[in-house]
């Protein structure tokens, strides 16, 4: 069945119960016009007294009344509530699976109602109370207010105190639509019922369900312990509304914590109540807000006038970073000696309505812009609740500076110097300080911080980033303390570091003592950049770059440190800490002995290195590290040096059968001899044949042997002497020597001469000093 046919059933159901309740006093009439002679009609639907009768006139109006009058009277033994119902719950089915949810409100609402023509008040309170949730929510006040009505009856037939005291308030409320005698009637039985009295009976009951609720009531207001009543009031829209609030978002410990509630009673006549409580979320504050009667006048509401209550209290210092929240608002109406009804609402108070206006405030006050600001007292709708705050601690009176010199360079001892002084006027007790890296940043930052107190040293890894809680004693009102702290930096990048200084005093709140705890933060962000780079690299005595290193010969360590750091630089020395190979001098000195490097600038050393003999030559092996002692310039003479090491490159090593060097002056003169001695060592323990010819060179014209073939017996040495005749001025190319070694012939003649200077500077000839110059000079 469609629900549109369920619907039509319905409406023509409901027509004829007015008939039947307009018949119900009256007697079945005798003789019964009903019963026909042959026990049947003559055509379906005829009615029995009009049998062999053709004309739509009756013929008898006396017994056409007598005929219908039957037929209502037999009507009445028809459940017809019953059948309504079964056929509106058919419906509201079908409208729930089609998904009208208004539709089948308003079925609902039918139903409600047929069940209170039924006298089933239980049920009909039921489908009529779910119902109510949605015309609150969509904001149809003609209807709930309707619903309300008839629920209302329901609550007073059944004699079911709370609904009734909930129906009435809610009637009694600005969303109502009665008139106000109706209200007011409404609000003569709500006050009848706190005084434990009888209401008078709601308008259009049935007399005798009436007369029976009377009893019931009766009943009611005999029992003793039951006249407590509580009404949740954050799903209803009341007669008493109410609006509590924080003074502020946020409170210092030192200063009282303030709130304030807000009550408006919207029925006709004045509301008195008994007691007015506020919950917090810490219950040992519960005994600050409690306002109860004490006059005549001082708990009564007028109607449509806001009245504020205020409340404060001393939040305790255990409390302090921590959230103060109204967990209810508690009202009481009525008294002991009658009834008790207490009004709850949840957090800081609101109904049902509340949000969908204090929205529509929003927008008109937005609107009309300064409108509202000649009013005197404030818009209700335009009141927000603050149903929590925040104890904050007290505001600090001393003053912290920082005073340091950015960038901070990787593995130096920053030093942060800090200043605190008290503008207390009393004296600073247990003054401690926190300082370091500020925590939540990255958390590689963490472990390449390190942080200390001692800047007589350099710290190790085992220092912590971040200091906490260290003594720095009392401070007197005025008195001023430093204390350096000292961050190193492994690695490079920007650091926030944080310098809490924490302290207590003692101060009074309202004729309390109270110790109040307060702190100062204070941050700063730190860059960390490298002071300076080091290269090395390993270069033949000829400054020649070398890929292998041959044994036992020398060759030089070249280092360069190039200051990359914004700030002068002061090195105070460096060494060699060798594994492999060893000096090729007696003793190893630092050529960068206090020098002083300006951004960009650079300073090198050279060192002449060999390796040993007896190392093998077959791997690469480690050389050993180059360390660089340095700090700042601007730092003082006693602040720890930053040792910097920095790691020398493998080298790959090799053997060669036969070392050939050259003894020869550093320069040479033109037309002069150049005496020139080589030396051939043998380095295998073969005798090693040598050839050795001199390819001759244009600069220069020499005596000695030109081709020569010669033996060297193994670890001994063979020298040639050559006097070479420099022909030109310059740098020149001295004759080579092309050596062969015919038993190894993996030798060739380029890598047994690569130790052997390739050209030298020829000095022009000077002039021979005449006597008679001399004389004149």
């Amino acid at each position: 069945m469609s629900p549109l046919t369920l619907l039509c059933l319905v409406i023509h159901l409901e027509e004829l119960l007015p008939c039947l309740f307009l018949q119900a006093g009256m007697t079945y009439p005798s003789p019964d016009p009903l019963d026909t002679q042959s026990g049947g009609l003559d055509f379906y639907g005829q009615r029995p007294w009009r049998q062999g009768h053709q004309s739509i006139d009756p013929t008898d109006p006396e017994k056409e009344k007598m005929g219908i009058l039957a037929l209502q009277i037999k009507e009445t033994d028809v459940p017809h509530s019953e059948l309504i119902i079964a056929l509106l719950s058919n419906a509201v089915a079908q409208f729930k699976k089609y998904k009208c949810p208004r539709m089948k409100s308003h079925l609902m609402v039918q139903m409600g109602e047929e069940y209170y023509h039924a006298k089933d008040y239980t049920k009909a309170l039921k489908l009529l109370d779910y119902v109510m949730c949605d015309y609150r929510t969509e904001r149809w006040w003609p209807l709930l207010t309707a619903i309300l009505t008839t629920a209302l009856r329901c609550a007073y037939l059944m004699a079911s105190v709370k609904d009734y005291v909930i129906y009435c308030m809610e009637l009694l409320g600005r969303a109502s639509t009665l008139k106000e005698e109706q209200k007011s009637r409404i609000e003569k039985n709500l006050f009848k019922v706190l005084m434990n009295k009888v209401p008078e009976a709601e308008a259009e009951c049935d007399p005798a369900s009436v007369s029976a609720a009377r009893s019931l009531w009766t009943d009611r207001m005999a029992l003793s312990g039951s006249n407590e009543v509580m009404v949740d009031m954050q799903d209803y829209i009341p007669f008493i509304q109410c609006k509590a609030r924080f003074q502020s978002p946020s409170f210092h410990v030192d200063q009282p914590i303030q709130l304030q509630v807000f009550l408006r009673a919207d029925c006709p006549h004045p509301v008195s109540f008994s007691k007015l409580t506020v919950s917090l979320s810490n219950q040992e504050y519960n005994q600050w807000c409690v306002a109860e009667s004490s006059g005549q006048d001082s708990m009564t509401l007028l109607p449509g006038k806001a009245r504020c209550y205020d409340f404060s209290f001393v939040a305790k210092t255990e409390d302090v970073g921590k959230k103060v929240e109204m967990t209810g608002v508690e009202m009481m109406l009525g008294s002991d000696s009658g009834r008790c009804v207490f009004l709850s609402w949840r957090g800081a108070g609101g109904d049902a309505a509340s949000t969908q206006e204090a929205l529509q405030a929003s927008r008109s006050s937005r609107r009309w812009g300064r409108g509202a600001e000649a009013r005197q007292e404030p818009d209700w709708d335009s009141l927000t609740l603050q149903h929590s705050t925040m104890i904050i601690s007290r505001v600090p009176k001393i003053r912290v500076q920082l005073c340091h010199q950015p960038p901070a360079l990787t593995n130096e001892m920053y030093c942060i110097s800090l200043s605190v002084q008290s503008q207390e006027e009393d004296v600073a007790r247990d003054v401690k300080l926190t300082a370091g890296l500020k925590p939540g940043q990255e958390a590689g930052l963490g472990q390449s911080t390190h942080v200390t107190l001692d800047g007589s040293s350099v710290c190790d890894d085992n220092a912590p980033a971040l200091l906490t809680d260290v003594p720095l004693g009392d401070l007197k009102p005025g008195e001023k303390l430093e204390k350096c702290v000292y961050m190193k930096c492994v690695s490079t990048g920007p650091r926030v570091f944080l310098f809490h200084v924490a302290y207590s005093i003692d101060t009074a709140v309202e004729g309390r003592h109270i110790v109040c705890k307060c702190h100062k933060d204070e941050t700063v962000t730190v860059e960390t950049v490298v002071p300076f780079e080091a290269s090395v690299k390993f270069v033949s005595t000829k400054f020649e770059p070398l890929e292998r290193v041959a044994v036992d010969i020398p060759f030089l360590l070249m280092t360069d440190v190039v200051s990359s750091s914004p700030c002068p630089l002061l090195l105070s020395s460096s060494c060699l800490q060798l594994q492999t190979i060893t000096s090729n001098t007696p003793q190893l000195q630092s050529q960068l002995q206090q020098v002083v490097l300006q951004t960009g600038e650079c300073a090198s050393e050279c060192f002449c290195l060999r390796c040993p003999p007896g190392t093998s030559s077959s791997n690469t092996v480690a050389t050993g590290q180059y360390v660089i002692s340095w700090r700042r310039k601007s730092s003082g003479a006693d602040s720890p040096l930053i040792q910097t090491t920095v790691s020398l490159p493998h080298v790959i090593l090799e053997s060669v059968p036969l070392y050939v060097y050259a003894d020869l002056p550093s320069f040479g003169r033109v037309r002069e001899s150049l005496p020139v001695r080589y030396h051939i060592e043998n380095r295998t323990a073969q005798v090693q044949e040598v050839e050795i010819a001199v390819d001759p060179s244009d600069a220069f014209m020499f005596s000695g042997l030109k081709q020569v073939r010669l033996r060297v017996l193994p670890g001994t040495e063979q020298q040639m002497l050559y006097n070479y005749y420099p022909l030109m001025a310059g740098y020149q190319t001295l004759p080579q020597l092309n050596i062969s070694l015919p038993h190894c012939p993996t030798s060739t003649s380029p890598a047994l001469r690569r130790f052997l200077p390739q050209r030298i500077f020829v000095k022009p000839q000077g002039r021979q000093p005449d006597d008679a110059s001399i004389a004149a000079a």
